[in-house]
């Protein structure tokens, strides 16, 4: 694991999560568990509206999680209910919690390489809709980080289930001096979350 990331991941407390939080989490970890516990590949598509924020940060960090407890057969795909970009600011603060970033195309919906360890194949990350042929297209459990696309894509077609898991969009705080230590905060509650959940996974 990249040294930088490890210094980020071992400031996380799971204290942060509420109770109630963790009831909103469960589900998840139950649908991973049975994948795991039945030597089945475990595929999760994150998806929000534009596919170019929350979605991103919880697919990466879902990614980096599995692998850093020793998660076998782990795939994180994420989408949208239509394709726009991924913002700057995600690569942004991405890498100044420890990731290796490398722009692969120069576009209106650039691709990135997203690394969290020398050895794996990085995340690869562009927006897209949630059904584009990049991610499964059965067979996986998808992931709600949003209420618009919880609440206009009530049927996710191909998934096993589905997981409404929210966040609030850091792109209130765009054009304000917050801005840095929204997204800060927003991707390390996402990781927060993802640490907890694969923690809870018995090999």
């Amino acid at each position: 694991m990249n040294q930088n990331i490890l210094k980020t991941i071992e400031a996380i407390s799971t204290d942060t999560i509420s109770e109630e939080r963790k009831s909103v989490l469960k589900p998840l970890i139950d649908y991973i568990q049975n994948k795991v516990k039945t030597n089945q590949t475990v595929r999760l598509n994150f998806i929000c509206t534009h596919n170019s924020r929350r979605s991103h940060l919880s697919q990466i960090w879902a990614q980096t999680m599995a692998f850093h407890f020793g998660i076998k057969n782990v795939f994180c795909y994420s989408g949208g209910t239509e394709a726009t970009a991924m913002f700057p600011k995600v690569a942004e603060t991405l890498v100044g919690q420890g990731f290796q970033i490398q722009m692969l195309s120069e576009n209106e919906n650039p691709v990135y390489a997203v690394k969290y360890t020398q050895n794996e194949a990085p995340v690869i990350c562009f927006s897209k809709e949630y059904s584009s042929e990049f991610n499964p297209q059965n067979e996986f459990g998808a992931i709600m980080t949003c209420n618009n696309a919880d609440e206009g894509c009530p049927l996710v077609i191909g998934a096993e289930s589905r997981f409404p898991i929210k966040y609030d969009d850091p792109k209130a705080s765009d054009n304000t001096p917050e801005q840095t230590e929204v997204y800060a905060e927003r991707s390390l509650q996402i990781a927060t979350e993802m640490f907890f959940i694969f923690s809870q996974i018995n090999n």
